[in-house]
């Protein structure tokens, strides 16, 4: 069983959202605290409801992070009153949902420091970045990434993915 409600998308520093209270999350999946398998659609979009986790607040209550395509696809911008449909993904199977490029696992085995950091990253972290460089398009992009993730991983405080990292 899954919910319907209305909402106005919001903004955390660059991650449009909506927030998705205790009352409505419990009816989606009774007493879950963890990450949270939806497939959501904002005003009937996309036609097949995009697959994505609900992001715990801590009260009970979720982020439902909206990415892009499903923002292009229903026509929303930050601001807009949308009508959002959620429904548990009981299919959902976690790990990533991406191989580890052969460019990014070289670099690893040359850096002991920055292997050990991408083995302690919460396996939520290592998928978003494996999804991040699977939208890669050029080798110019491919390598531009792949300097500023070193660089996070060997410790360097610095802005990558939306989020600074190491502070």
């Amino acid at each position: 069983m899954g919910v319907r409600f209305q909402s106005v998308i919001e903004i955390q520093n660059i991650n449009p959202y909506v927030l998705v209270d205790a009352r409505r999350a419990e009816k989606l999946k009774k007493g879950w605290r963890k990450p949270l398998p939806v497939r959501v659609r904002v005003n009937g979009k996309p036609d097949m409801p995009w697959r994505i986790n609900l992001m715990p607040k801590g009260d009970g209550g979720f982020y439902l992070y909206l990415h892009g395509l499903v923002r292009k696809a229903s026509d929303t911008k930050v601001g807009d009153a949308v009508t959002v449909e959620l429904e548990f993904d009981d299919e959902y199977q976690n790990g990533p949902a991406h191989p580890v490029p052969s460019w990014f696992s070289r670099a690893l085995r040359q850096n002991a420091a920055a292997k050990l950091c991408w083995t302690q990253l919460p396996p939520s972290r290592r998928k978003e970045v494996l999804r991040y460089f699977s939208w890669l398009k050029t080798k110019q992009a491919q390598e531009r990434n792949l300097e500023r993730v070193m660089r996070v991983l060997s410790g360097t405080r610095e802005r990558f993915m939306g989020r600074t990292w190491n502070e």
